[in-house]
């Protein structure tokens, strides 16, 4: 099964592409989708848009595992954040992937067995998990969890439309 974990934000989406081979966890590909602070929210959510279907087109994931969105204070960063995530789910939905949604204490229990884990120990435990090189930058590393938290979660993978949970 190949997973494309997404942590959406508007000015750096983070992305990653996990394969499963048995109990085995392999890091294929992950980064981040910038977008500058001078760019109109219309471009930066065609970015991450054509990003995320690029990445679906070059991975051919069987599923995406997307952030939830939380409680935020800014109604105006969570309004932002829910226009980032439709630039993601509909890219995924076009593509006629499965989406399934995660809370981030989920993913980060998911990795560290601690559902209030600090960015620096998500980014510690994904590298050692997935025997990456280097620590993932921290948008890239939470990306990852949720496509670790996915491959916990459902080892049997349903073909077709969107499922969001």
């Amino acid at each position: 099964m190949i997973i494309l974990g997404v942590d959406t934000s508007l000015r750096s989406t983070g992305f990653g592409v996990v394969e499963t081979k048995g109990s085995r966890l392999v890091a294929l590909d992950y980064g981040n989708i910038p977008n500058a602070a001078k760019l109109p929210l219309s471009e930066c959510l065609k970015r991450i848009h054509t990003k995320i279907a690029e990445l679906i087109a070059a991975w051919n994931p069987d599923v995406l595992s997307v952030e939830k969105v939380i409680y935020g204070k800014n109604a105006n960063t969570m309004m932002v954040l829910g226009e980032a995530r439709g630039a993601v789910i509909v890219a995924g939905s076009d593509a006629g992937k499965p989406i399934y949604e995660y809370e981030p204490r989920r993913a980060k229990m998911a990795v560290c067995g601690n559902g209030l884990a600090e960015k620096e120990q998500v980014q510690r435990m994904v590298k050692t998990l997935l025997a990456l090189p280097e620590l993932p930058q921290n948008d890239a590393a939470d990306a990852l969890a949720l496509a670790i938290c996915h491959a916990h979660a459902s080892p049997i993978v349903v073909k077709g439309g969107s499922d969001l949970v």
